[in-house]
């Protein structure tokens, strides 16, 4: 009769166990996925994506537009979680008390390896022989004398002066003419529907390289750094936020991006379009990129979690 009992009792905790809804892999201080937005198209069109999936999953992502400094201070205060914005080499400075001090938290790999910044030319002139920096001062008078940056003040547009300076390439004598990156790229478009010679600083991701038929000059790796500039962009986190919220940390860890994805997501929001639009637009053209980015995701309610974002996305 006890063994009955025993068996009986049993029955009753499972079946009141199956009867429970599903348990979030993640406390409640989870739901809501603070992340920092740095103001950079790049870095506003990657935390839409995110946050497009986060919804999805049943998550509430809210995104804090912060500089590249007090995005730091609040991941280090914890009142941030995530920021996918660390720029290298360009940030390494400003981080690196922070990573010092074990504040903040790098993840390995970098969520997008491949960028690039350095001085380009339309694809017509780079046929016609304009292919390295040895080349521009071969071609003055055709670009007359003229190199295109961006707005004043800038690190780029500081060494492109300094190599005019120091007639680095044979560069001395020509002019930088700075402007903003909206102006600048209106020049050379005009130029390039003219067929002009012009070179100017170009970098991806970004849509321009999707907009026209460009190439990156090789050579500069004195000035820019080796391969045309190349820069690879990580994913910072609150110390505690991987092993506090261990399923959205998952996601944050899956999150892996390509310079022709950022290209395009990258034109619909410098076109004014609302980024979640413009992501959750993307998601579905794409679907293919779910597949690694929610392997091992759960909803935040504990269910499989790529059926439930294709099902948000209306898949």
């Amino acid at each position: 009769m006890e063994m009955k009992l025993r068996i009986k009792a049993l029955s009753v905790c499972v079946a009141g166990a199956l009867a429970l809804p599903a348990f979030a892999q993640d406390p409640a201080s989870c739901r809501d996925v603070r992340f920092a937005d740095i103001g950079w198209t790049d870095i506003t069109s990657t935390t839409a994506l995110a946050s497009t999936v986060f919804e999805g999953l049943g998550y509430q992502p809210t995104t804090t537009v912060a500089s590249v400094p007090i995005s730091f201070a609040g991941l280090k205060s914890r009142q941030i979680d995530v920021s996918l914005g660390y720029w290298w080499p360009v940030q390494e400075k400003a981080l690196a008390p922070f990573v010092q001090a074990k504040s903040i938290d790098v993840l390995q790999p970098p969520n997008l390896s491949g960028a690039k910044a350095t001085l380009a030319v339309p694809s017509y002139e780079y046929e016609a022989g304009l292919k390295t920096f040895q080349d521009i001062a071969k071609h003055r008078a055709e670009l007359d004398g003229k190199i295109y940056g961006i707005e004043p003040g800038s690190s780029a547009n500081a060494k492109i002066q300094k190599m005019i300076d120091s007639n680095q390439y044979g560069l001395g004598g020509f002019k930088l003419i700075e402007s903003s990156e909206a102006g600048m790229l209106v020049t050379v478009q005009r130029a390039t529907r003219e067929k002009k010679w012009v070179v100017f600083l170009g970098w991806e991701p970004h849509p321009m390289n999707i907009e026209m038929s460009m190439n990156y000059l090789a050579g500069g790796d004195d000035v820019f750094g080796p391969n045309y500039g190349e820069a690879r962009v990580y994913t910072l986190t609150a110390t505690d936020f991987m092993s506090r919220c261990p399923n959205a940390g998952k996601l944050i860890g899956n999150l892996h991006f390509t310079t022709q994805l950022e290209n395009q997501v990258m034109q619909g929001v410098m076109n004014k379009e609302k980024p979640s639009e413009v992501a959750k637009a993307w998601l579905k053209k794409n679907p293919q990129v779910l597949d690694s980015w929610l392997a091992g995701v759960k909803t935040y309610d504990g269910k499989d979690g790529l059926p439930a974002v294709k099902a948000y996305l209306g898949l």
